[in-house]
């Protein structure tokens, strides 16, 4: 058989992930603290017709022939680059400036998340919209007293409570940021949430501003850093790139028939 039509095949199945990755992407345009994926190839091995020489004699060196086999999937890149800060008003609603994760837990593994829409559970603790609870600096939960009068967070991630007669509580929590070696290398994990990895590294924990994270910016949150017009460019991209194996395909199958053809 040709190895055309088998470079083909392989060419098909990596762009049909590239559409994959292309797909979850525009999906999560809008979802909070989401970061895209990509996707890179590399080419298989190449079969060696003819070896190279080196400089002999009166004759110069050859170059190796080799004919290759197709490609594969290189990396699933996961981008971690910021997105745009958005304005909500909600004094829950935390976006982080610069680098780091919250740390949210579901009661024995720390995750860690850029999306930032808090809330308050019946009682006062601070969660994520599936019930994870907001880590503090030094580790545990954030916990506001419903008899508190009022409350807001700063940039520096301290929860500053004002209670029933007006007084700020002393001792507030600080929430807690994390940052890593290789944020690349954390894996997702669903719900806006990644996982720690072997290839990530242990997170530094701290407060806003140390190990190099960023501070908050309060009352606002920060989309997903989805560029709708590269992604549709992309789709154009690998649409055409599946095409174009395909008629590698079709092209070995009439050489295939022609030959197939000779007998006759």
């Amino acid at each position: 058989m040709l190895r055309s039509m088998y470079s083909g095949i392989s060419g098909m199945k990596n762009f049909q992930t590239k559409l994959d990755v292309l797909g979850n992407n525009i999906a999560n345009v809008n979802t909070y603290g989401y970061k895209k994926g990509r996707t890179t190839f590399q080419d298989l091995v190449s079969q060696q017709v003819a070896g190279a020489t080196a400089p002999a004699g009166n004759r110069g060196g050859v170059n190796a022939k080799q004919v290759g086999l197709g490609s594969q999937i290189g990396t699933i890149d996961t981008v971690q680059t910021a997105g745009s800060i958005q304005s909500t008003g909600r004094p829950l609603d935390l976006a982080i400036a610069g680098d780091g994760y919250f740390v949210v837990n579901d009661g024995s593994t720390n995750y860690y998340t850029r999306a930032g829409n808090f809330y308050l559970d019946s009682s006062g603790n601070l969660v994520t919209g599936d019930g994870l609870y907001v880590q503090k600096t030094g580790g545990g939960n954030i916990n506001i007293p419903s008899t508190s009068k009022s409350y807001s967070i700063g940039a520096n991630g301290k929860v500053n409570i004002t209670d029933a007669n007006g007084n700020i509580t002393p001792n507030t929590p600080t929430i807690e940021l994390a940052k890593f070696a290789n944020n690349e290398g954390l894996q997702k994990a669903g719900g806006n949430l990644f996982a720690q990895s072997v290839n990530s590294g242990n997170p530094l924990l701290g407060a806003p501003g140390a190990n190099g994270t960023g501070t908050f910016v309060s009352s606002a949150l920060e989309m997903s850093n989805v560029d709708l017009s590269e992604e549709f460019t992309d789709m154009i991209v690998a649409q055409r790139g599946f095409q174009a194996n395909t008629r590698i395909i079709t092209t070995s199958d009439e050489i295939l028939q022609e030959l197939v053809n000779l007998k006759r």
